[in-house]
């Protein structure tokens, strides 16, 4: 059952690295990329924003500048939940590492630079 409460939230967190390196890329259409290797895609004004392995996009010759380590918060958070992100993405600013977040239906994810991914877990972990 999805949680609402921040401090159970926070305590259930169980933020994890996973296994890795993940870059965001820009294209104007889908690219020939399987569906089961897209982490993320959001359709902009100014393109297809994908996640995607840095090793898929190297696969499929596509332009990439963010290297990230993605971090997956393990606890069933709510989509309705409130100040969770804003706890975390404290958290990591305190600290200087940069936060994009994203939700998932059960889970939020982060992806931090990828030299910042087992840093960013020991201080998540802490919350």
């Amino acid at each position: 059952m999805p949680i609402n409460d921040l401090a159970k939230l926070l305590k259930y967190a169980n933020p994890e690295l996973q296994p890795g390196t993940y870059v965001y890329v820009s294209v104007a259409e889908p690219p020939t990329v399987s569906a089961k290797d897209i982490v993320m895609s959001f359709r902009e004004s100014e393109g297809l924003t994908l996640i995607l392995s840095k090793q898929v996009a190297v696969a499929h010759g596509l332009d990439y500048g963010y290297e990230a380590s993605w971090i997956t918060m393990k606890v069933t958070s709510a989509l309705e939940a409130v100040g969770f992100t804003a706890a975390f993405a404290t958290a990591l600013g305190s600290h200087h590492i940069s936060c994009n977040v994203v939700a998932g239906y059960y889970h939020d994810h982060l992806f931090v630079a990828a030299s910042d991914g087992e840093r960013a877990v020991e201080i998540l972990r802490s919350l």
